[in-house]
């Protein structure tokens, strides 16, 4: 059996600690709260009282934490138990330039860390299905590769610059996020329109969002803003959104107002309205 460590032991990393049991490592697990940890106990986990004791022989440690400052309270607590070759993996969400300035001292201290987010929510954990992300030397990752391709269906390497999971992390979750506010958003104007919210989603057996963003995707990205939908005639459409809408609150279509708006106002109304992305694709890449 491989002996490994799990801190935090929330939703994703409880997901995480019954796969593990059952493929037959040796878990040893902590929480701040204590109680959540302790349900895994019944799976067969032993319960550590703190970060070092929870990771004392572990030939990996897995980090499901909440934010950098916490990863970074925690990779203190937990160094006192660390094996010189011990290999920690950062599952965590975090800020990209936070995870390089922490990846880059943790090297040169020695401490071997990958930053490994992952899009796996706690139902695909425990049947090892999801995304798993890496960024961190090319060495380590071929150490830990295969135990990660029991996690997730999907484990990609995205090299050695420490920040480039994190960053594709937050790229992936703004997606999520969006898409989510924006379905919010249809469900409002469904409700304004007298259509239940699940009718509205008949739409998606006429047509594909996701074909058609990842061509627009493409075209926006190389600055391709040849008109097929006019600024100002989706501006338009935007105005009719908002009055179906009326005082019902909306998360998303304010915002993408506004924003065509100011590009209107510079002169762009006239191009395809993937043109309110000129400034992120222009800058430098």
């Amino acid at each position: 059996m491989t002996a490994i460590a799990y801190l935090g032991t929330g939703l994703l990393g409880s997901g995480f600690v019954e796969a593990a049991l059952g493929r037959g490592d040796q878990v040893t697990v902590w929480n701040r709260t204590r109680d959540k940890a302790q349900a895994l106990a019944t799976f067969g986990a032993t319960v550590a009282d703190t970060p070092a004791d929870a990771v004392r022989g572990a030939a990996r440690v897995h980090l499901v934490l909440k934010d950098d400052a916490v990863v970074e309270e925690i990779i203190a607590a937990l160094r006192p138990g660390l094996s010189p070759d011990a290999i920690i993996c950062d599952h965590t969400t975090t800020q990209p330039a936070l995870t390089a300035e922490r990846a880059a001292r943790l090297h040169a201290e020695g401490v071997r860390y990958l930053h490994c987010p992952v899009f796996i929510g706690p139902a695909a954990a425990r049947l090892a299905q999801g995304v798993i992300m890496v960024s961190g030397p090319e060495a380590l990752f071929d150490q830990v590769k295969p135990a990660l391709e029991q996690q997730a269906q999907t484990v990609t390497y995205w090299g050695e610059r420490y920040d480039l999971a994190a960053a594709y992390k937050l790229m992936g979750n703004a997606f999520i996020i969006g898409l989510g506010a924006l379905v919010s958003d249809v469900f409002t104007l469904a409700a304004g329109s007298d259509v239940a919210p699940v009718d509205s989603l008949k739409l998606l057996d006429l047509f594909n969002p996701g074909s058609m963003l990842k061509n627009r995707g493409k075209k926006m990205s190389e600055g391709d803003f040849a008109a097929s939908f006019e600024l100002t005639m989706a501006r338009k459409d935007v105005r009719l959104m908002l009055e179906t809408a009326g005082a019902r609150p909306l998360a998303a279509l304010p915002s993408i107002a506004a924003r065509m708006d100011e590009v209107i106002a510079q002169g762009y109304g006239a191009e395809d309205f993937g043109v309110i992305a000129r400034d992120a694709v222009s800058g430098p890449r």
